[in-house]
């Protein structure tokens, strides 16, 4: 089994790798293996609306100078997902939200019925506000939310700083493990024969009609 996080920070090696690493340690103690893909300060487009995705074979971003399709295929082959992002105006950052939009959008099929889990790093607030932007993604794609015994955040200016926030990094071990447990019951359940649930996609509202 493996776990695929996305770094969101421009920093390759700061506080969101601090913590999106914890995680991966505790992880590959329990036998899973894990990849930090970074995002750096690469630019990024933004999902442009032309649909592509949706008609074309291979289900892929009509983008193909970024990493957006790269990860996608990463994730096609991963168990389950780590999205990390320090915290911009109470927000994750653009540049990973433009991400996971074109991702979810052209291959929403990588992710469904594979857990998901959001962390966060800030200096001090916007942190709740951050993980609920992320949560939404794992909700809207029948993705199993991994929790943890805390709001999944680390404390830090730095990384070095956010080694003092020892419960942050409590939580972050308890993520690690709340994910091991998760993906050890489903390749369980998939053992006995359960399947995944049929979703209805008929209905479609629109509130000004």
């Amino acid at each position: 089994m493996k776990v695929l996080m996305i770094n969101g920070s421009t920093k390759k090696n700061g506080t969101t790798f601090r913590a999106l690493n914890e995680v991966a340690k505790t992880l590959e103690g329990v036998g899973i293996s894990s990849e930090i893909v970074s995002l750096g300060a690469n630019p990024v487009r933004d999902c442009a609306g032309c649909n592509h995705c949706q008609s074309a074979e291979e289900n892929q971003c009509i983008f193909g100078d970024d990493a957006v399709n790269d990860i996608l295929e990463k994730a096609r082959s991963a168990d389950g997902f780590v999205f990390g992002s320090p915290v911009y105006y109470a927000q994750p950052t653009g540049q990973l939200l433009s991400v996971l939009h074109r991702l979810f959008y052209a291959g929403v099929d990588a992710f469904s019925f594979k857990p998901g889990a959001a962390v966060v790093t800030l200096r001090r607030a916007g942190a709740t506000a951050s993980l609920d932007a992320l949560n939404k993604f794992f909700t809207n794609a029948c993705m199993p939310v991994v929790s943890s015994t805390y709001w999944n955040e680390l404390h830090g200016p730095t990384a070095e700083l956010s080694d003092a926030d020892a419960e942050g990094l409590q939580t972050m071990r308890n993520l690690g493990r709340n994910m091991a447990w998760m993906l050890h019951c489903i390749e369980a359940g998939g053992k006995l024969g359960i399947e995944k649930p049929e979703m209805e996609r008929d209905a479609w509202t629109n509130f000004n009609r």
